[in-house]
């Protein structure tokens, strides 16, 4: 693998991490507690994979330049910042979620994973979009 096939990685750990959360959320939903943290916490390890990759990536490519014009470069870019904004302000979020829940204090954990969950499901999704935009438009 080198360094051209790691926004194609990043891409599938991102979808990967989104599948994750919906597995997770319909277990959880369906009291399958068990299956909920294993889900959660698949997500949280394709989530971990794919920042390292990402920085790996950035390191060596640098910054890459959006070449597309018109309405898909707003719609690119109103992608891209929401993103970017969201990726930075998840994290803690994950980490005090995974706190509350490894401590077993599920009423708090429950509080913040209502806000936590939609927020990490955007960050996952929009990372695919970034990437089909940037890499296959």
């Amino acid at each position: 693998m080198s360094a051209t096939d790691l926004p194609t990685l990043n891409a599938i750990l991102n979808a990967s991490s989104a599948v994750c959360l919906l597995v997770g959320w319909c277990l959880i939903r369906s009291g399958r507690r068990e299956g909920h943290r294993r889900a959660m916490l698949a997500a949280l390890a394709c989530s971990a994979v794919f920042l390292a990759s990402y920085l790996l990536y950035h390191a060596q490519a640098g910054s890459v330049r959006f070449t597309g014009e018109g309405p898909l470069r707003t719609v690119y870019f109103t992608v891209l910042i929401s993103h970017t904004i969201l990726a930075v302000v998840i994290v803690p979020l994950v980490l005090l979620t995974l706190a509350r829940a490894l401590r077993g204090r599920f009423d708090a954990h429950r509080r913040v994973a209502r806000l936590t969950l939609p927020l990490w499901g955007w960050v996952s999704l929009s990372g695919v979009a970034v990437y089909w935009m940037l890499y296959r438009l």
